[in-house]
């Protein structure tokens, strides 16, 4: 068996799906279980759509996936000469033929068409005799270039995920390879590149199932062996219909900005249509590389759960060691342009995500849910002060908590718990009363880590002054309800 090939091959029109992530990572784990060879191509002859930028955006998260290419990127926009020679060398052994229908008279045929078929191309200029095709071409007269599809017999492929295929050739129109500007239409850039490039196995979309049959065409024409095509289900959303932006976010770039995990998100995609031995959902890199197989690819179509992304996120975060994690974190709230006020010092920085990290399920979540670790210019939720600064006598009770924690000279865990159930006890109210309009007064959310953990990590001097900052706000009229 020849060494293995693959290919990932994105149009820079768009930053990286997570349909086309999935695809790439797909190629990457057969060619790394397989120890072959993964190219990266950018097709970008689409010269009115493409953009460098793009491009650039693809090749970074293919990097924060962590799915290193052996080959490439190569670019179809440097190989326009070989698709035009390709095209030329099947028009000369008769396998294509110059089309000179304008736009205008292929329009008007397909308004003319019966419905309930879809219209295809009737081969008008397949029928010109030889002598008018020559004067056309003598004359200038602008044309593309078609493949001269077989009239009779069918066109088949054995698909590593689908099976068998068949089509009939009469359901296939004379398609065109080469546009009247010169530049190559997919059928015939693809073809030429994985010619060149000797790839032995096409994964790709299930989108491109019926363009698959016209590009056996055209790698038969040319007299090039056939690679093996494996054709993966498509992604939808939760509503099971094609994943797009009415669904949220659906590019890898996205994800990561909204604080998901590299290790994570290659995790999450690869189980979206593949099931390792065993039915793990955490695996590492490694181990998924070890035991991918195109044949255990489901034909079903995966759904796209953004909940479960941020399940699996959330065991990947916990599991995070934290030389990796603070700067992370440090990054997330740089990003989200907050000024750490809070902790004084990279110790008690990094004692602080620690305290947190186990509550989190995305990096984002640090700089929203946990942002009162971090400065003290955040809000109370609304929900929490409805529920928990009810009690009108809490700013008398939240002034006298603060005065009697300012008094300790030992301050940590157990003698703050001390101290707020020793207080509750003499004022006659219950405990949770008061554990639960602190929570609020010092991180402004109704769910926390432990509260004495989070007066430790705040320390003295600002536990004391945010809860006093409470009380005040309390006093004012309709405070708790606001």
């Amino acid at each position: 068996m020849p060494d293995i090939r693959v290919r990932f091959a994105p149009s820079p029109t768009g930053y990286l799906h997570v349909g086309g992530a999935r695809t790439a990572l797909y190629n990457w784990l057969f060619a790394r279980h397989m120890n072959g060879v993964f190219i990266l191509r950018i097709e970008d002859t689409d010269a009115d759509r493409s953009k460098p930028e793009l491009t650039t955006a693809i090749l970074k998260s293919l990097e924060w996936l962590g799915l290193n290419w052996d080959e490439g990127p190569f670019h179809q926009s440097d190989r326009l000469d070989r698709y035009r020679a390709l095209a030329a060398d099947l028009e000369r052994a008769g396998h294509a033929y110059p089309c000179f229908c304008t736009q205008e008279e292929l329009q008007a045929k397909r308004s003319l068409a019966a419905g309930g078929r879809p219209w295809k191309y009737d081969g008008t200029c397949r029928k010109l005799p030889e002598v008018e095709r020559q004067q056309h071409l003598a004359d200038g007269i602008p044309h593309v270039v078609r493949f001269r599809v077989p009239e009779t017999g069918e066109t088949g492929f054995d698909d590593q995920v689908f099976g068998q295929i068949k089509v009939d050739n009469q359901e296939i129109e004379d398609f065109v390879l080469l546009r009247s500007d010169g530049q190559p239409t997919y059928h015939l850039g693809v073809v030429a590149d994985d010619m060149d490039m000797r790839i032995t196995h096409v994964v790709r979309g299930a989108d491109h199932l019926s363009n698959t049959p016209k590009q056996i065409l055209v790698y038969r024409a040319a007299g090039a062996n056939l690679p093996v095509f494996a054709h993966l289900p498509l992604i939808l959303g939760p509503d099971r219909q094609r994943l797009s932006k009415r669904h949220g976010a659906t590019s890898v770039e996205a994800y990561r900005d909204l604080g998901i995990l590299p290790e994570a998100m290659f995790n999450y995609l690869a189980l979206l249509g593949w099931t390792p031995p065993g039915g793990e959902e955490i695996l590492s890199r490694e181990a998924m590389a070890q035991h991918f197989d195109l044949a255990a690819v489901s034909k079903s179509n995966a759904v796209f759960d953004p909940e479960k992304l941020a399940w699996m996120n959330s065991q990947y975060l916990r599991a995070l060691a934290m030389d990796r994690l603070v700067p992370l974190v440090e990054a997330e709230l740089k990003s989200a342009r907050i000024d750490t006020t809070i902790p004084a010092s990279p110790a008690e920085f990094g004692q602080t995500v620690a305290l947190l990290q186990p509550r989190m399920r995305t990096l984002r979540d640090f700089s929203q849910g946990g942002r009162a670790f971090f400065t003290e210019n955040f809000d109370y939720d609304l929900d929490a002060r409805k529920k928990f600064w009810k009690d009108p006598s809490l700013p008398v009770f939240l002034n006298n908590l603060a005065d009697r924690l300012d008094r300790l000279e030992s301050f940590g865990p157990g003698t703050t718990e001390n101290t707020l159930r020793a207080f509750a006890e003499e004022s006659g109210i219950k405990a949770g009363l008061l554990i639960n309009a602190t929570r609020v007064a010092l991180t402004g959310q109704a769910v926390a880590p432990g509260l004495f953990d989070v007066m430790n990590v705040l320390g003295k001097e600002r536990t004391v002054a945010r809860l006093r900052r409470a009380a005040k706000m309390l006093g004012e009229p309709g405070a708790g309800n606001t």
